[in-house]
């Protein structure tokens, strides 16, 4: 058994209007954290400690960073500018923020062959940042998407 290493992946947006090719394209991915929340209570007549029990399950969000692209090159760009643009429907007063249902990230060999898979649910955008612009520097403009999703799960591959 060898060590996994994380630099090779792809982020797939299942049902994405109008997705492009580069939307699985990213520099880095953070955020498939979970944690149990504990829940304490006291019980009458013990006054050394608080009993603790496992409470729910508390996800961060997901941290995508790449080159920024164009709306026109990326339907995730797209989606992100209608959620922040969009926010309701002035007609009818709906939400604009249309969820993606599932959002895969898989970690690959180097022959693109998925090693690991995870499966999130429900997701949307927090944020979208782009980077500095520095006239005094050469760097490749970033942006970053912050997405919430309500869980994830870890996928087992064959």
């Amino acid at each position: 058994m060898h060590q996994i290493v994380g630099f090779h992946f792809k982020v797939s947006f299942l049902n994405l209007p109008d997705g492009k090719d580069v939307d699985v394209r990213f520099q880095s991915v953070t955020g498939l954290d979970v944690q149990i929340e504990k829940e304490t209570f006291k019980e009458g007549g013990e006054n050394r400690f608080e009993h603790s029990i496992p409470g729910r399950r508390k996800y961060t969000t997901l941290t995508l960073k790449r080159g920024i692209l164009s709306p026109k090159d990326s339907g995730l760009t797209t989606w992100c500018q209608k959620a922040f643009r969009d926010q309701y429907n002035n007609k009818s007063n709906e939400k604009n923020i249309v969820p993606i249902g599932t959002v895969n990230i898989e970690l690959l060999n180097e022959d693109h062959v998925v090693l690991m898979q995870w499966e999130l649910s429900h997701v949307w955008p927090v944020s979208w940042k782009v980077g500095e612009l520095n006239a005094e520097r050469g760097e490749v403009l970033i942006e970053t998407f912050e997405l919430n999703y309500n869980y994830f799960n870890l996928v087992a591959i064959s």
